[in-house]
């Protein structure tokens, strides 16, 4: 409120909001299309008023579709409505399908750039700080998204986002690591052959191509490949980065399962953040999570209002020793 009368003072002239119901005076006032690039499960309720105000949505907020992907895209499609992702790998993906039968798909590839602790083995994470996580050799980000792209987390979701966005089974959706981040997402196939989508590490170029279409001029510098000599690939190894085989298993097990996933990793990240864990601890935070849960026998039913009572309940129950 205080923050509202500051800004109020300043632009007299400009109408004033904060928090959910801000956002949707914002997106009630406005209309035309709508992009939420909120981070975290704050971005949900905001997607499904935009959808019920009949707006179309450009999307970064990858945990909308991870913890509600089929009540989305139902909504959606009732509503004649589209759901267009502004993230680099997703973009690129839908850039690369358009006009593809799917049933020549044969995978999605979705690059991982490995985060800050890419070079690194898992006894050298034991005593990361705060400040190694957030040191991402390629992107400049939030520092919640930056320690998920140390995790590895940010793949996983990205993973489950994908399977909702593209309506592409899980086994047919792969990760590898790539640490130039020139090649943002690639589409192999059944012939053999693949498509992939490159251009220099901005957010700028999907962004833009997913509001204005393609072929518009932008301020990121040209690729020069005599200079980057080598583009390199790397197996995604599951025992370093657990995370991501954890992804996909609550991912094709469905139901609540994504939301305690995501809800558990929100917390962990903000405890991290606050210097309250280490950064191994996010990992086994998630899969306790994930085992009380498979015990916990929840019957509720699979709807919005339950999603953010479970997201709530998940991060209450995750206390720190």
């Amino acid at each position: 409120e205080d923050d509202s009368k500051y800004i109020k003072s300043l632009y007299p002239n400009i109408e004033v909001g904060f928090g959910l119901d801000g956002i949707k005076k914002a997106i009630s006032n406005y209309p035309g299309d709508v992009v939420n690039a909120i981070t975290g499960i704050a971005g949900l309720e905001p997607t499904i008023f935009s959808l019920e105000n009949n707006r179309n949505i450009y999307l970064a907020n990858k945990e909308t579709l991870v913890v509600a992907g089929e009540i989305i895209f139902n909504e959606a499609k009732k509503r004649g409505l589209k759901i267009v992702p502004i993230d680099s790998e997703h973009n690129a993906i839908y850039q690369l399908l358009d006009g593809v039968d799917r049933k020549n798909v044969k995978s999605l590839i979705i690059t991982a750039s490995g985060g800050a602790f890419r070079d690194k083995c898992r006894n050298e994470l034991i005593n990361a700080t705060i400040e190694d996580a957030l040191a991402h050799p390629n992107w400049s980000m939030g520092s919640k998204i930056t320690v998920d792209c140390a995790s590895m987390v940010n793949k996983g979701l990205e993973v489950m986002e994908a399977h909702f966005l593209f309506d592409m089974p899980y086994d047919k959706i792969r990760t590898v690591v790539h640490k130039e981040s020139i090649i943002h997402s690639m589409v192999e196939f059944n012939d053999g052959s693949v498509r992939a989508l490159m251009y220099n590490p901005s957010m700028v170029i999907p962004i833009q191509n997913a509001i204005f279409g393609d072929n518009h001029k932008s301020p990121v510098p040209d690729i020069d490949f005599e200079k980057l000599g080598t583009l390199t690939f790397k197996k995604m190894d599951y025992e370093r980065y657990p995370m991501i085989k954890l992804a996909y298993e609550v991912g094709k097990l469905g139901g609540f399962y994504p939301t305690v996933f995501n809800a558990s990793n929100e917390k962990a990240v903000e405890l991290f953040l606050k210097g309250k864990i280490k950064f191994l601890d996010i990992e086994n935070i998630i899969e306790k999570a994930i085992s009380d849960f498979s015990k916990s026998n929840c019957k509720m039913e699979y709807t919005i209002p339950n999603i953010l009572k479970l997201d709530q309940e998940v991060k209450d129950s995750i206390e720190v020793k």
